[in-house]
């Protein structure tokens, strides 16, 4: 996050200059000089909803500024103090640049508007003086007043400039309110267009910008007496006043003037004015009012950049930051503004740079409604604010901000989205250590997981058998040393389940055993992250591994769905575990586990492409989870070459019976595996022994998979599972649930 802090608390202003600021900035050029031609190509009914449609963005941005600046303690920067103290550094610098162009360029457009003003008296100037004038004449002077004014006298003035701006605004308004209809205009139908209209999505792009004025207060947060009330209350009312203002516009328009006219004279308000002189004052006030409200935030927002070290030089950030007087007026960062500014004015149009300054703020209102959105969600104790939105109108403020952008020009979209991802990538690199979003995206993923286990349980019911997903704890104390349960549960959880691997470390729960498990969960973090694994990992601390399967098998999954199986593990070479896996293999059955036994030696798979399963009369009961593991295995990478080879066992008086009971459960496909890959081999106990059998077809085989007795293996007091010298990897299965498999879900 940010450290640097503002030195200042500035000028000490009210709510009425966020007002004035948003208000004169909401009522400029476009109103004036678009509003009668969206009349013409949309009608009546088309220009109040491309109204309604913007204030839908606008709004809802508005309300997630006012509620996150009752939250925060908000300095200078504005809109860019909110997103990069919610967002972090990098994403909120990101945010910043983009919007401290858009503000600074603005400048320049309102400046070129504000020499449309005096085209009227074109013709006239040429006339009386004999010269040609051009817009360029009138913006240039203009804007270097302007520029040496507010570098001279600072926010003071600026903010008596826009009293003064704002009643010249205010009065046009009025007077064209009071102005009479031309009776051509009369009974004129609301959804009536001109012949051949452009389409709505280019109308509401060119009218967008009427709209983009509201958060312009929001820059004067440096040098507010209390920001938490005046931003909220100062931007809210400029935006519904600002939409009231635009529909009883539309609505004048369309009754009092013919589509032609408003198609084709941008003054056309003028003609029934009381006195028509009024609407290009009116413009030049709008657009001389909107051109100080931006550049007044425009070189705060650097001077807050700079403030928390966002560009890459010491010295750049040193030097913009630093600021004038008591007041802390960002005077470098206005030169560098003044530079801008000037560039782009020289230009004489701005039209491509428009639309991007457009894009721009649109990514800007969609970041603050998303954070507004997350935050809502996130649950983050530290998020108070006093006043609050609805999650769902900065949901629909969010979506519809980039939905927008790329219906009013998808190039130009594209373009501005390109110019962020290279921004916060050029940023990134010198703060690597920084890692925005994660601890909001974490609070937001937290609060869905907490729901959704909630929602969950309350809906528990039986498990369907068709419906069945793995959800394995694996628990071993070798668990640095020996990797293949670790493997093998990672193959299993990869796609259609969910694992947990834990660490067993024999002792007494105290400040040591506890330091060890952080030691351990550390480097289990890592070797997860370095495999990519897509389990969870933790520590268990324990008197002995009964008690802590005993534990184990009792906690909720943390997936959000039941734990249904275990995964315990021994090296061949070492028996001493066993003793201790057959009790938490009781433990396990009495929760109605799915119990496996991994005997894993120092081949490690091998070539991971052959699994072999093994299928004897007892074995029905496990059938379909050995088989359904062997395909979850198989849907790994690590396995995408293998293949499943299954086969039964039946002794010779049993075979035909058998056989063609298995033979009915694969046509069912209850046993999802092809005739071809089934060997029925007949078994003649005093000829040969089970396990000679396995050694002569498996000894070969990547992992073998076969089932296992419960009651035989306590009885044997688990020798089962020393069996079967010549095969490395064997996973012994014992289903406890009622698992069966459908052969479209394979």
């Amino acid at each position: 996050m940010p450290k640097a802090k503002s030195t200042s608390s500035g000028h000490g202003f009210g709510t009425a200059p966020v007002f004035l600021a948003a208000i004169s900035t909401i009522l400029g050029a476009i109103l004036f000089l678009r509003f009668g031609y969206a009349v013409a190509h949309v009608g009546m009914v088309g220009s109040i909803l491309i109204v309604l449609i913007g204030h839908a963005i606008t709004i809802p941005t508005a309300l997630a500024i006012a509620e996150i600046a009752t939250n925060l303690k908000v300095e200078g920067g504005g809109e860019y103090f909110i997103i990069s103290r919610s967002f972090g550094s990098m994403v909120g610098g990101t945010i910043g640049i983009s919007l401290y162009f858009s503000q600074a360029i603005s400048v320049a457009f309102y400046m070129i508007a504000f020499a449309e003003a005096f085209t009227p008296w074109f013709g006239w100037i040429e006339t009386t003086l004999g010269i040609t004038p051009q817009t360029w004449m009138i913006s240039a002077p203009a804007t270097l007043i302007l520029l040496i004014v507010m570098l001279v006298k600072g926010a003071d003035l600026g903010v008596s400039a826009l009293w003064v701006v704002v009643v010249i605004l205010g009065t046009s308004l009025l007077v064209f309110f009071v102005g009479h209809p031309l009776e051509a205009a009369a009974n004129k139908d609301i959804f009536a267009t001109i012949e051949k209209p452009d389409n709505f999505f280019m109308v509401f792009a060119i009218i967008f910008p009427a709209f983009t004025g509201m958060t312009a207060g929001v820059g004067l947060s440096g040098d507010l007496k209390n920001p938490r009330k005046s931003i909220p209350l100062g931007t809210l009312t400029a935006t519904f006043a600002g939409m009231v203002i635009y529909i009883l516009v539309v609505i004048k328009l369309a009754y009092s003037l013919p589509l032609q006219d408003l198609a084709t004279n941008q003054f056309a308000m003028g003609e029934i004015t009381v006195w028509s002189p009024i609407i290009p004052i009116g413009l030049a006030a709008a657009t001389i009012s909107s051109a100080i409200g931006s550049i007044l935030i425009a070189p705060r927002t650097m001077q807050a950049l700079a403030g928390d070290h966002i560009f890459p030089m010491k010295t750049v950030n040193a030097f913009l930051q630093k600021g004038r007087g008591s007041s802390n007026e960002p005077v470098n960062a206005t030169l560098i503004t003044a530079v801008i500014v000037f560039v782009f004015v020289s230009m004489g149009s701005v039209d491509f740079v428009a639309q991007i300054i457009s894009m721009f703020f649109m990514i800007t209102y969609g970041s603050l409604c998303l954070v507004s959105f997350l935050e809502h969600f996130a649950g983050n104790p530290s998020y108070r604010p006093t006043f609050r939105s609805k999650w769902y109108l900065s949901l629909i403020g969010a979506i519809a901000c980039f939905v927008v952008m790329f219906q009013m020009a998808p190039l130009y979209a594209f373009l501005s989205v390109l110019t962020i991802i290279i921004i916060y990538l050029s940023l990134k690199r010198g703060h690597d250590e920084e890692d925005d979003l994660s601890a909001m995206v974490k609070g937001v993923l937290f609060q869905l997981s907490r729901r959704l286990q909630v929602l969950i349980q309350r809906k528990h019911s039986e498990v369907s058998p068709t419906s069945w997903r793995p959800s394995f704890i694996a628990v071993s104390s070798s668990s640095l040393t020996r990797l293949a349960p670790f493997d093998l549960l990672r193959w299993i959880s990869h796609y259609y389940g969910f694992g947990t691997f834990i660490h067993f470390i024999k002792g007494l729960l105290n400040e040591n055993t506890n330091t060890e498990a952080k030691q351990k969960l550390d480097l289990l973090i890592q070797q997860s992250k370095t495999s990519r694994a897509g389990i969870y990992v933790d520590t268990i601390i324990s008197p002995s591994f009964k008690t802590a399967v005993a534990q184990i098998v009792q906690i909720p999954g943390i997936s959000g769905m039941d734990n249904n199986s275990i995964l315990f593990e021994f090296h061949e070479d070492d028996h001493e575990e066993i003793l201790d896996i057959v009790d938490g293999c009781k433990y396990a059955a009495y929760v109605n586990f799915n119990i496996c036994v991994l005997r894993s030696s120092e081949r490690h798979f091998g070539y991971k492409n052959k699994i072999h399963i093994w299928l004897t009369p007892g074995d029905f009961r496990n059938a379909n989870l050995m088989i359904l593991l062997g395909y979850i295995i198989l849907g790994h990478p690590e396995w995408k070459e293998s293949e499943i080879k299954l086969f039964a066992t039946f002794e010779q008086a049993e075979m035909t019976k058998q056989v063609a009971r298995l033979n009915q459960l694969i046509e069912k496909g209850r046993i999802p595996i092809s005739q071809k890959n089934v060997q029925k081999i007949p078994f003649a106990k005093k000829k040969t022994t089970y396990e000679s059998l396995v050694s002569t077809h498996s000894e070969d085989a990547d992992l073998v998979i076969m089932g296992f007795s419960l009651a035989k293996l306590e009885e044997e007091k688990g020798d089962f599972f020393k069996r079967f010298k010549n095969i490395k990897e064997l996973l012994f299965v014992r289903a406890g649930q009622d698992i069966a498999i459908k052969e479209a879900a394979i």
